[in-house]
């Protein structure tokens, strides 16, 4: 386990975290720092708990906001894979439907070739 040695509102915290996430962890804790800071510019010294606490309310709010925002884009993201699925399908019926026609087709110029080609009393027209 690594340790980490982060200063949040002036006070230094030493913290543990996984080995590889010394910088993300310090990162956050200069963030909170930062928030924490923001906060007392605005409303002066209201105390450290209250200051930490609308500091962790703000990060919530966010992460909230994050959440919800992500379950939007997951429920574009299905609808959308949806509608190309079902495009999918319209255009494979499509196909199908335009090969059915064309086979008619070459049957029926088949069928008027032969009859041209073929003189009547079924003689066979050479020219």
């Amino acid at each position: 386990m690594a340790e980490v040695s982060v200063t949040i509102n002036g006070r230094v915290y030493r913290m543990a975290c996984d080995p590889g996430q010394e910088d993300h962890l310090a990162r956050l804790g200069r963030e909170l720092d930062q928030r924490i800071a923001q906060l007392r510019e605005s409303f002066g010294e209201i105390g450290d708990t209250r200051l930490a606490a609308m500091a962790a309310i703000m990060v919530a709010d966010e992460l909230a906001e994050l959440k919800r925002r992500l379950r939007s884009s997951d429920q574009e993201i299905q609808s959308l894979k949806d509608a190309r699925e079902r495009a999918a399908q319209r255009n494979e019926e499509s196909e199908h439907a335009l090969a059915d026609i064309l086979e008619e087709t070459a049957e029926r110029i088949e069928r008027l070739a032969q009859g041209l080609n073929s003189g009547p009393n079924g003689s066979v027209a050479l020219g």
